[in-house]
Parts: C-alpha cells; structure tokens; sequence
C-alpha cells in the first residue's frame, strides 16, 4: 500500500545554483547531498514543513535526468510515493495495467530502493515508488 508522499524531485542543470536559488525561497538550513551512481545523479533534498524537496542533477550525459532535461527543460521531474512493501507494490500496479520503468527495484538516494512508473500510463506523471531499506 502506498502511504505518504516521500518527496518532489526536481530536476536541475546546476545543483550548487539551483540550491542557492531554492534557499532564497524557502530559507532552509540544513541540505543532504548524495552521489547515487547506479542513477548517474547527484541530488540535493531538503525539508519544507514536511515536504522533502529532492533537487537532482546529472553526473553524465547518459543519466535519465540529462536526458529529461535535453527535451523538457528545468522543472519538476517525478512525485515519489513511499511504501513498506515495494516488490508487492510493483506487481500490483503492473497487475492493473500500469506500465513499469523499473520491474526491479533499484538503488536510490537516502537508503532507499526505488522504481517509477511509465507516465504514459500514469496521465504524464513520472511517479517513483519506494521503500526505505532495513538496516543492517
């Protein structure tokens, strides 16, 4: 079951500016910042009330976020949902004709397993499923 929004991602071609830019507007402290190589991104996240906002930048041309930046410009990128159970999540959305992006979950930023969905079968929105990893 999907429980809560975890966070908007937002995607950027310079993430120290953009950090700056999104710092005027929401006078935030604190900023994680986080490589996650599997997705060739860095991303920047930070909390506004309790919403996390998650900047992400490409660290390669070939990254989803370069390429999503190429044809659409700056902008808002994906909503994440959270779930305890992102494997059972992902065959019951495929099972109601959702088309997947990711049927594997994969590693994301914050110690996360993340996988999104196709937005021609979500009405144009990239919506990212997931889950955080038990620690060990």
């Amino acid at each position: 079951m999907l429980k809560s929004i975890n966070h908007i991602g937002i995607a950027v071609k310079y993430l120290d500016e953009s950090i700056e830019t999104f710092r005027k507007i929401f006078q935030f402290d604190d900023v994680h910042r986080e490589i996650v190589e599997e997705q060739k991104v860095e991303i920047a996240t930070f909390k506004v009330g309790d919403v996390m906002l998650e900047l992400t930048s490409a660290t390669d041309e070939s990254s989803p976020i370069a390429k999503f930046i190429s044809k659409k410009g700056e902008g808002i990128h994906h909503i994440a949902f959270e779930t305890d159970d992102i494997k059972k999540e992902l065959e019951r959305l495929s099972g109601n004709d959702l088309k997947l992006i990711n049927p594997v979950p994969a590693e994301g930023a914050h110690n996360m397993l993340i996988a999104f969905l196709h937005p021609k079968s979500t009405n144009g929105v990239l919506v990212e499923i997931c889950e955080k990893k038990e620690d060990n």
